[in-house]
């Protein structure tokens, strides 16, 4: 393989001649091989908004030559164009800081714009002027953060609470047995139980809402430790103005940079909700395959999409496959929670250094939520049916229709019916009748599932 020697302040170092780094991405590449988890795009993108937004801001202010900012800006724009990615190979498990990926960036960036233009634009002097690693990563993860909520996972959830409306209007009339305790209940219809499932998404889908606040509040800035050292006093302002016009997003400043640096508890409040949204997907996944559990030995209320063989061993099998991949995003996600609230929790003095681990499990979660929903709405919830005779046997013979009973007859007396019922395996009305309580025409006039719902 061929190489170039690339120099920083510890030498030189050889790098393959077909890659855009520099020397200090080439190290972090031998020192920092851990596992196989690299540093999201969603994340370097959202780094490169920041290197365009204050190349540009630092020529407006006198600081940067004009030919070497516009060259920076051209070069991130083909980089979010995604020509680059590959020059960005660094693994999660680095620095706590994120340093090396700044460096990665700055590296690929300047390395980029030399060769097209034959500028000597360096690194850390040009790229990254007026910035620290302290004050970009947290303000990338932010950026990267706010972007991925807003343009994969909120349009996601718009779409599964517009199958759900649909299916709750569709049998809204529906009756069928409520369930709780996985005990029998009194009735509802089905729209009712799907309005419930709506009802969860549209809750967490408004928490998520609440989010943007903080995590619209960056630290750019802040530069080493929150006193903005080394940076023109209007350098954030304006680069924030920038950066809000690239992401349509809205975007301004932390009044506190000591905050912005050393605490994470936007990213704790964010993934807090990411969690409630695994529980509640959690919740609708396992009643839709409960529902759906049989197709003769269960409840076998609903039919849900066969979308592939179930079984490598069993002929005609077929399994509530979207729901249980949903399911394990969930539990994953649960987990993401826990690593990123010890890892916010780590914040020593002006910095938490656990930065590159909230960042990934932060994006990780909404990736995972936002394509794990996409199919359970397309390939299970959209195709989702009724049995209606199923549903309407499993009314007939519950023995919590006694319920109705009770403002008439007493809790004790609608008692000894289901009791009675239970134990000589009877119907409710057959043991209303033989207990001596009702005659059949009172029953029939006072049990009416259609005015229990």
């Amino acid at each position: 393989m061929e190489k170039r020697m690339e120099t920083d302040a510890f030498g030189e170092i050889g790098v393959p001649q077909e890659h855009k780094w520099g020397a200090q991405t080439q190290r972090s590449l031998g020192n920092f091989s851990i596992g196989s988890e690299t540093m999201p795009m969603a994340l370097i993108y959202a780094y490169v908004m920041i290197k365009k937004a204050a190349a540009l801001t630092n020529a407006e202010l006198g600081l940067l030559e004009e030919n070497k900012s516009e060259a920076i800006a051209r070069v991130c724009d083909d980089i979010l164009a995604g020509n680059w990615d590959t020059e960005f190979p660094l693994a999660i498990w680095q620095t706590g800081s994120g340093t090396q990926t700044n460096m990665n960036v700055n590296e690929v960036i300047a390395h980029l714009a030399n060769e097209k233009t034959g500028l000597n634009i360096h690194p850390n002097d040009d790229v990254n002027m007026g910035q620290s690693t302290n004050d970009t990563f947290p303000t990338a993860m932010h950026i990267a953060v706010v972007l991925q909520l807003e343009e994969r996972l909120m349009p996601v959830l718009d779409d599964l609470q517009e199958t759900l409306k649909k299916l709750e209007n569709k049998y809204k009339d529906t009756i069928k047995i409520g369930r709780t305790h996985l005990q029998d209940a009194t009735p509802l219809t089905f729209g009712q139980e799907v309005s419930g499932w709506r009802e969860m998404f549209h809750q967490t889908q408004a928490m998520l809402r609440q989010t943007l606040v903080p995590l619209g509040r960056l630290p750019l800035g802040g530069t080493a430790v929150g006193t903005g050292m080394n940076t023109h006093p209007e350098f954030a302002s304006r680069a924030l103005v920038k950066i809000s016009q690239y992401t349509a997003h809205s975007f301004e400043e932390n009044p506190n940079k000591f905050h912005g640096l050393s605490s994470k508890d936007a990213f704790v409040f964010t993934h807090g909700a990411l969690k409630a949204l695994a529980a509640n997907a959690m919740k609708c996944a396992n009643d839709v395959r409960w529902l759906a559990s049989g197709p003769r030995s269960g409840l076998g209320e609903i039919s849900i999409p066969a979308n592939e063989p179930g079984s490598s061993i069993m002929p005609g099998k077929v399994n509530p496959t979207q729901a249980e991949a949903l399911t394990m995003v969930c539990v994953q996600v649960m987990g993401n929670d826990t690593t990123v609230g010890v890892a916010a929790s780590q914040g020593n003095f002006e910095l938490n250094v656990y930065m590159p681990v909230i960042a990934y499990n932060v994006l990780q979660s909404i990736a995972l939520l936002s394509d794990s929903l996409a199919l359970f709405n397309e390939k299970c919830l959209k195709g989702l049916t009724v049995e209606e005779e199923k549903m309407n046997q499993l009314v007939d013979q519950s023995l919590m229709l006694v319920t109705a009973l009770s403002p008439r007859i007493g809790y004790d007396k609608a008692s000894l019916i289901a009791k009675k019922a239970h134990e000589d395996k009877l119907t409710l009305k057959e043991a209303a009748v033989q207990l001596g309580v009702l005659t059949e025409e009172e029953y029939d006039a006072y049990i009416d599932p259609t005015q229990m719902v």
